[in-house]
C-alpha cells in the first residue's frame, strides 16, 4: 500500500504517510476484498458511486485568507447553533443571542451582573448557599433590585423596566457605558459590603 510505504514518490501517498507518522493510534492494515466486511464493503460501494455520479476530483489550491475566511463563517454557524440550543447561559443568551468575533470589553462586574451570578442573595439561595433571597432592606435581593430598588444604593440607581421589558432594559444597560460603570460600582460595593446586605 503506497499510503504505508516511506518511499513513496506520490504524493497524496506522502501526505498519508505523514499523517499515520504523527498519529500512532491510527493503524492500517489490509483487508480480504468481498469477503463480507462491511465498512470495506461500503468503501467500494462509496467509491462505485464517487466514479460514476461523483464530481471529477481537482486539486485547486485556495489562498490561505480565503481558507480562513471559509473556516471562521463554519466555526462561527457552529457556535451560533451551539450558543442557541445550548442549556446554560442564558439570561446572558437573552441579551446577546448572537456570537461574534468582536471583544464586548465586558469585565469580570459586567459578567456578574447580567449572568446573575454574584453576591445577590436570590441567586445564593437558588443554590442553596444562603437561606433567604431577601435583601437587608426588605426587597428580593435580584442584581435587578440592586440597580433599581436599594435604599442602600440609590446613588447608582437607574429607573426601573415595566416588568415585560427587562430584556430590552438589559439590551440597553449593555449598550450605554454610563449605565455600565454604574453596573460595576453596584456589583463591586455590594462584593465588598455583603455584610450590609443580609438580611436580619
Amino acid at each position: 500500500m503506497a499510503s504505508s510505504n516511506s518511499k513513496s514518490t506520490n504524493e497524496t501517498a506522502r501526505k498519508n504517510f505523514k499523517i499515520l507518522l504523527t498519529n500512532p493510534r491510527i493503524t492500517v492494515s489490509w483487508v480480504k476484498a468481498h469477503a463480507g466486511n462491511i465498512g470495506n464493503e461500503r468503501a467500494d460501494q462509496l467509491e462505485k458511486d464517487a466514479t460514476q455520479h461523483g464530481q471529477p476530483y481537482s486539486l485547486i489550491k485556495l489562498p490561505k485568507p480565503h481558507i480562513k475566511d471559509l473556516l471562521r463563517k463554519r466555526m462561527l454557524e457552529e457556535l451560533q447553533t451551539s450558543w442557541k440550543n445550548g442549556d446554560t447561559g442564558r439570561k446572558i443568551y437573552n441579551i446577546m443571542p448572537s456570537v461574534s468575533l468582536r471583544p464586548t470589553n465586558w469585565i469580570k462586574e459586567d459578567v456578574i451582573f447580567f449572568s446573575q451570578h454574584g453576591p445577590f442573595p436570590a441567586y445564593l439561595k437558588r443554590f442553596r448557599l444562603s437561606d433567604s433571597d431577601f435583601c437587608s432592606c426588605g426587597g428580593i435581593g435580584t442584581a435587578l433590585h440592586y440597580a433599581t430598588d436599594c435604599i442602600y444604593i440609590v446613588s447608582w440607581h437607574m429607573r426601573k423596566p415595566a416588568p415585560n421589558f427587562e430584556q430590552e432594559w438589559l439590551k440597553s444597560v449593555v449598550n450605554n457605558l454610563v449605565f455600565r460603570h454604574k453596573i460595576r460600582s453596584i456589583v463591586k460595593f455590594i462584593s465588598e459590603n455583603r455584610d450590609l446586605f443580609r438580611p436580619p
